[in-house]
Order: structure tokens, then sequence, then C-alpha cells
């Protein structure tokens, strides 16, 4: 009797366990089935997405075709006026000229009549081509798998901040355009360590300073009271002031940015692998320059000087 109980518990088990195989034999091949058309669901949505940035990517080729066009008009009507108003006060200058010679009562005259035109006359304002800032789907999202922090570990004061072949970290407080070395008080900060392969993305925050450079250099060199970096594999973004205006331009050779200057935090996406650099105005959500790729040869250090307001 106790052996043809222990048989029927078992034989109950077995059943139970059959019962069991079987459900998870369906539910393997229901997942199986799910995985498939789990593929064919991420790859038609990629699809998609593709099909979305590609009308994206139109419309913003579009928008800036149409606003280029917008300022070159500008720009050659700009052109146009300042010419017109160039030959106008030569000719009045030609008739000053001529008047030199006259008696003294019809110079006088001459000369009242003169300064009345001059004052009258306003000089044509420059055009500031400044293209839109127009943001790019998805991108901040994706530049966040690639997130790495505290990468300045290193900070300093200093009172020049030079660049070896002296193309970036300059301002222009002179009338005529002469630059000289940035000075005032700097403070600088770098990382002890530098990427030597994979892709990596930080921010930093610039709103409190109007003039800074930032990105990445192969060396820097500090002294007591001023920093320097090699001009060899150093990829920057600067704001930098040119006859009391604030400029945006990158480096490596210097290029200006005709775009919105960012007031608030900057993305750096370093892609070490395929040899690129990238600056991103996190607040618009934009692309601000992107250098060409090219094959890195050394470790590069993540930089930032800020100017004291």
């Amino acid at each position: 009797e106790k052996l043809l109980k222990r048989m029927s518990s078992l034989w109950k088990m077995r059943e139970e366990m059959q019962i069991s195989l079987n459900q998870e034999a369906n539910t393997t091949q229901s997942f199986e089935d799910y995985v498939a058309l789990r593929k064919v669901m991420i790859k038609l949505e990629y699809q998609r997405m593709l099909l979305l940035l590609r009308e994206e990517e139109q419309l913003h080729l579009e928008a800036l075709e149409r606003e280029a066009k917008e300022i070159c008009e500008q720009l050659k009507e700009s052109v146009f006026r300042m010419t017109q108003q160039r030959e106008t006060l030569k000719e009045m200058y030609r008739e000053m000229m001529e008047m030199c010679h006259k008696p003294d009562v019809e110079l006088l005259q001459v000369r009242k009549e003169g300064q009345t035109d001059l004052a009258q006359m306003q000089k044509p304002q420059p055009v500031n081509p400044e293209l839109p800032s127009w943001p790019v789907s998805g991108f901040l999202h994706m530049l966040n798998n690639f997130r790495v922090n505290n990468v300045l570990s290193q900070t300093t004061t200093v009172h020049h901040a030079i660049l070896d072949d002296a193309s970036v970290l300059f301002e222009d407080d002179h009338p005529g355009g002469s630059r000289q070395p940035w000075g005032g008080a700097c403070a600088v900060s770098w990382g002890v360590w530098a990427f030597t392969s994979g892709r990596h993305y930080w921010e930093l925050d610039v709103a409190l300073s109007s003039s800074w450079v930032l990105g990445v250099c192969k060396s820097i060199f500090t002294r007591d009271t001023s920093i320097s970096i090699g001009a060899e594999e150093a990829f920057f973004l600067c704001s930098t002031k040119v006859n009391s205006q604030y400029i945006l331009s990158t480096t490596s050779p210097r290029l200006v940015q005709f775009v919105k200057r960012p007031l608030g935090r900057i993305g750096v996406f370093l892609d070490y692998d395929n040899g690129t650099v990238s600056f991103y105005d996190v607040f618009r959500s934009s692309l601000i320059y992107s250098f060409l790729p090219s094959a890195f040869s050394s470790p590069l250090i993540p930089f930032l000087c800020l100017k004291s307001p």
C-alpha cells in the first residue's frame, strides 16, 4: 500500500511536470516568435526614425539655404550702401578741395553747409551674418550614452593663456584692431588623465564668462602666472573679443562661426576612434561645429579657460 501510494504521488507529480513542460515549451516557442516579431518592429521603428530624421535634415538644409540667401542679400545691399556713401563722401571731399581757393566769405558759408550735411549723414551699420540655431531631434539623448563626469580635475588661475601658434586666446581692445595676448585673470581647468580611445561626451558651463576657450588638446605647459597650449592637435571653440564685439570661432585653423553664441552649457563630444571633435549648444539642442575627421596620434586632454568677468 505504501508503494502504491508513493507510485501514485510520483505519477501525479509526473503528470503535473508534463503539463508544466508543455506550458514551458509553448512559452519558449511564443517567446522565440515574439523576439522575431520584436526585431521586425525595432527595424521598422529605426527606419521610421531615419525617415523622420531625413525629412528633418531636408527641412534643416532648406531653411539654412533660405536664411543664408537672405543674409547674403542683406550683405550685398550693405556693401552697395557703403559704396554709395563712400562715393558721396569722396565727391564732397573733392568739392571742398575746390572751395579752398574761393574768397573767405564764400568759403565760410560752404564750410557751414558742409558741416550740416555731415551731421545729417548716418554711417551704415554693418550686417551681422548670424544663422539661427536649429535643434537636432534626439541628439542630446544619444550623446548622453557616452557621458563622462568630472573630466576637469586640475584648476589654476593665470594671467596669460597663449596658444603656441598665436591663433587663439586673443582679445582686441585697441582701435587699430591690433591683437594682444589674452591677459587678465583666467581660470584654467584641464584633465589629469587623457582620452586615448572610444567615445566621450561632457558638458561645460560658460554662463558666467563672456570670453572663454574649451575643447581638447595634446599638451599643456604651466608656468608661474601663465599657461601655454601646444598648437598641434588642439581643437578649441573660443569666444573672444574683437573690436568690442564677442566673436565665436574655432581653431586649427581659425574659423569664425556665424551662429548664435552659446550662453549656457556647451557639450563636447570626442570620438577618438573616428578622429572627430564636435561642439553643441545644449540649451538650443543644436550643433555649433564639428571638426572634419582626422587620425589622432596622441592622448587628448579636456581643457577649459574662463576669463574673469
